[in-house]
């Protein structure tokens, strides 16, 4: 840059130095411009932290197994991975066999005592994938 003659004052650097004003928008600098640090007669002046230093957040999310009620339910199943809801099959259990048993003792041995075998809400229920048919797992009453 050319100087002004001998006697004038050199150039300031925030004369020299201006980034582009795209779009119209204020030339204003995201960086101090001026003088160096430690300058006598200058305020010291901070910088931001650089991008690449700057602490990074992870965060850990855990996932926990749903609990399979009695109903379909949604689920992961384990061996294809995929998000489903499961098919359930009712099968005899313990409740299943007490309620028979209760029910001839107290006298219905006509063949009534094999009624809680055809109510579902007395009978275990059994977890399948519907894509891979899997059993994913069982829930018993008892």
């Amino acid at each position: 840059m050319e100087s002004k003659g001998p006697g004038a004052p050199p150039p300031n650097y925030a004369d020299v130095v201006q980034p582009p004003n795209y779009q119209g928008a204020a030339v204003n600098p995201p960086y101090p411009v001026g003088p160096a640090m430690g300058a006598p007669g200058m305020p010291a002046v901070s910088y931001p932290p650089h991008p690449a230093t700057a602490p990074v957040v992870v965060q850990t999310v855990y996932v926990q197994p749903r609990q399979l009620g009695f109903q379909p339910s949604q689920t992961i199943c384990s061996s294809c991975n995929q998000s489903i809801v499961t098919r359930v099959v009712y099968s005899p259990g313990a409740l299943t066999w007490l309620s028979c048993g209760g029910l001839f003792l107290i006298g219905c041995g006509f063949g009534c005592c094999l009624i809680p075998f055809c109510i579902d809400g007395l009978q275990d229920v059994e977890h399948y994938c519907p894509n891979c048919g899997v059993n994913i797992g069982v829930c018993r009453r008892i």
